[in-house]
């Protein structure tokens, strides 16, 4: 049995089980392309390693293939495809974390004005597509699928109110958004609409020039030729430039420092940031959470005022 056949095989039963299984579907996808459609019991543990460290030092997405394509081989055992797996045991720990990068409004404000210099008629993307879609994942903090899965139907614009359906954990939520970013959406939905799809054409919010919904490829491609225009790029020697994902990286940041300037109870409203961004677990909010200077100057001010006791006169 050649590769392709079993991954096509493993990847059906998890679905017919009721598992979305996109990221694992992807990766043993890519990892079908990296190995040829050979033979199952002609893989190279060689080539295996190849593909899962990738170029450079052993990340976490390293830990996700790694995963994935073990799954995979303990079915192919299972069903006889393979006698053994070519995957090494263990993968060396990540030398460092991975810190997602904070855009500043500086950031975005260049980010923004960039996309009338990059986008032109012969682009998929209008310039205010893409715009539009900066500014929702960075003011509203959606995963940057939620954003390309929204109908029509689902942003409610005189109630400022969106629709995630059936997310990442297959839960549906509201998210409110502001005045501000309501009307930017509202300026889209205007602009998109005179630009003659027929009625019922359109299934998703965002659409390319022909209508179609916008892929996440495109919209990260287009993303990585606007992030070199802006000239937006990191120089702490990380491994990776700034993702469209630390958009909502970057959304929990500014979140958690407003409230902290505000003396709000940060701790008694993390539970309702964590329920904003659709985590089931605090835990996952919590690493979204990377310590910036400002966020830490604020964090440390509180403390301060909290341990600080108040002066008591003596007169």
């Amino acid at each position: 049995m050649t590769l392709s056949q079993a991954i096509q095989q493993y990847v059906g039963l998890k679905q017919a089980m009721g598992c979305r299984f996109h990221a694992e579907s992807v990766i043993l996808k890519a990892f079908c392309r990296a190995m040829g459609d050979v033979s199952l019991r002609e893989v190279e543990a060689e080539r295996v390693m190849v593909y899962i460290a990738g170029n450079g030092e052993v990340t976490r997405f390293c830990h996700r293939k790694h995963e994935a394509l073990r799954g995979f081989y303990r079915f192919a055992i299972g069903r006889g495809y393979a006698t053994s797996s070519p995957l090494p045991e263990k993968l060396p720990r990540p030398s460092r974390m991975f810190t997602p990068y904070i855009y500043s409004p500086d950031d975005l404000f260049r980010l923004v004005r960039a996309t009338e210099q990059r986008f032109n008629s012969r682009t998929k993307l209008h310039a205010l597509t893409l715009r539009t879609l900066l500014l929702l994942l960075y003011g509203a903090g959606l995963r940057i699928s939620e954003a390309l899965h929204l109908a029509p139907r689902d942003v409610d614009l005189p109630n400022s109110l969106l629709t995630i359906r059936e997310s990442k954990f297959y839960r549906t939520r509201w998210v409110p958004v502001g005045s501000r970013l309501t009307d930017v959406l509202r300026g889209y939905e205007k602009e998109r609409n005179r630009w003659g799809y027929p009625p019922g054409a359109i299934e998703t919010f965002f659409v390319t020039r022909n209508g179609e919904p916008v892929t996440r490829s495109q919209a990260e491609m287009a993303f990585s030729h606007l992030r070199t225009v802006a000239n937006v790029r990191r120089h702490d020697g990380a491994r990776y430039q700034p993702r469209l994902h630390d958009l909502r990286h970057s959304f929990a940041v500014y979140r958690l420092v407003a409230w902290y300037r505000e003396g709000a109870d940060v701790q008694r409203l993390l539970p309702q940031l964590s329920t904003y961004l659709g985590h089931v677990h605090i835990a996952a909010t919590q690493r979204y959470l990377t310590m910036t200077p400002d966020l830490l100057h604020q964090a440390s001010m509180r403390f301060e005022r909290y341990a600080r006791p108040t002066e008591i006169s003596h007169d």
